[in-house]
């Protein structure tokens, strides 16, 4: 059994093997009908949720095991109850517990404290983890290779952008520019733990928050959307600081390379906002894709939490380039 909370947890190794996992299910390349056979999974979510939500839950389906879900108030959490106590009592019954909250990862680790039942974090207020695993995924199966992509990320240093930065920062040869309105970057925290790993692997990690400066000739477009979670913002005036970074025809072609490059969306989008309708649309789009692959990386995280991947060494991250 092992806990899924924070890439920073599971090392480069480990996260190099959950993309190579992930990308053999996606090209049925790897049977997963029976990697979690007669395991019981709790998916509970604090939050609304489309595609994290079913993505797990279909993906324990098909990998032969059973789901139980749980609203925000369906738990004695709600009454009071301690989140150790919970997880002790939990544990009892389940094989892991997938769950999404707005709060920090110390509600997970309380969740965690017990040694029998698997934690996942489906996004926290710091991380979104399993996103940056499908997002890796994504890229790999649309470029081919992972060492030597320049990802270009516009808008909010969300938990979503602060995943990606980790993700990038842990995968050998990748580059990473974050630009961000000024304001709404990524907590300096985050930047310290990603520029750590990135000193390790020798990934690139650049934010800043100058328009002007967007880089050329990037292999990837991300954005995401500019509420997360659909929170509104205290600043009247929010949306001026970001207009300028929203994806565009225009901006597509400014920093795409001509050899081509893809715009990738963790969804949901505000269609005219934060990218226009012909970018997701369009060609150069693979943010329905990367909403597929939150499903291939969703069993791949439950086969390396308690499955039948839990006790093999997964592919060296040398291995997916």
């Amino acid at each position: 059994m092992r806990h899924f909370i924070s890439l920073t947890e599971i090392g480069t190794d480990n996260l190099a093997g959950l993309v190579h996992h992930s990308l053999q299910i996606a090209a049925g390349k790897k049977s997963h009908a029976s990697l979690l056979a007669g395991k019981v999974i709790g998916i509970y979510f604090r939050g609304t949720s489309t595609r994290t939500r079913t993505a797990f839950t279909v993906g324990a389906l098909r990998a032969g095991a059973s789901t139980i879900s749980y609203g925000p108030n369906d738990l004695q959490l709600a009454t009071g109850e301690t989140l150790a106590d919970t997880g002790r009592v939990l544990a009892g019954y389940l094989d892991a517990l997938v769950i999404r909250t707005n709060a920090s990862d110390e509600e997970m680790k309380a969740l965690a404290a017990q040694d029998q039942m698997a934690i996942i974090n489906a996004m926290s207020a710091e991380e979104h983890p399993t996103q940056a695993v499908a997002d890796l995924v994504t890229i790999h199966e649309s470029l081919g290779r992972l060492r030597g992509v320049h990802v270009l990320y516009v808008g909010e240093g969300n938990n979503s952008a602060a995943a990606l930065a980790l993700a990038v920062a842990m995968t050998a040869g990748m580059r990473l520019t974050l630009v961000t309105p000024k304001g709404y970057g990524l907590p300096i925290a985050a930047l310290e733990k990603a520029d750590k790993f990135a000193r390790m692997t020798g990934a690139v990690i650049d934010h800043h928050h100058d328009t002007r400066r967007l880089p050329l000739g990037v292999d990837v477009v991300y954005t995401t959307r500019w509420q997360t979670m659909g929170v509104p913002k205290a600043d009247p005036d929010w949306r001026e600081r970001f207009r300028p970074l929203a994806v565009t025809r225009e901006l597509m072609a400014r920093v795409s390379k001509p050899s081509g490059t893809i715009f990738l969306h963790d969804l949901p989008a505000v269609r005219g906002e934060d990218v226009e309708n012909e970018v997701l649309d369009g060609p150069q789009s693979r943010a329905f894709v990367q909403a597929r692959h939150k499903m291939t990386s969703a069993t791949a995280v439950l086969s390396w939490c308690i499955g039948a991947e839990a006790d093999r060494t997964h592919t060296p991250m040398q291995t997916i380039q």
